[in-house]
């Protein structure tokens, strides 16, 4: 997904004519530093495209999964495991939509992660399953757990 981003930093233009050789001022010859904003987690994005697709089929615009899976030119299996999302409990796919921002590297939680947790059909032991995961993941970035 697209955010806007709009960058403001004086810019000097030397002229090629009789006195370029000019000095610049020190804040000029200093570049803009803008950090890219941080970017929307995989599973969020793919959290959101299977409440998509869910709607898409129950409105009829869309036939099946594997009608899915022929427009997005991936296989049966790929829908499957993404349409998975929706048999978590409301809680934790709520959770899953607002996760923060990726700053850099790697996205800490992984669909595969989610598959097992997603398999439980009691929703205390989805959340139960689900904060031992984020305790893992917070231990191996060396993040502290926040309460919630």
């Amino acid at each position: 997904m697209n955010v806007p981003l709009t960058v403001e930093c004086p810019v000097h233009f030397r002229s090629r004519g009789p006195g370029s050789r000019q000095a610049v001022p020190a804040a000029a010859e200093q570049p803009c530093s803008v950090s890219p904003p941080a970017r929307v987690p995989r599973i969020a994005r793919l959290m959101a495209l299977a409440l998509r697709f869910e709607a898409l089929i129950r409105s009829g615009e869309v036939a099946d999964y594997a009608e899915l899976a022929r427009l997005g030119r991936v296989s049966r299996a790929r829908i499957t495991q993404v349409m998975n999302l929706l048999a978590l409990s409301p809680g934790l796919q709520e959770e899953l939509l607002f996760l923060s921002g990726v700053e850099r590297g790697r996205d800490p939680i992984h669909l595969r992660q989610l598959q097992p947790i997603a398999r439980l059909r009691d929703w205390r032991q989805q959340r139960s399953a689900w904060r031992q995961l984020k305790r893992r993941i917070n231990r191996g970035s060396g993040r502290r757990e926040r309460s919630g």
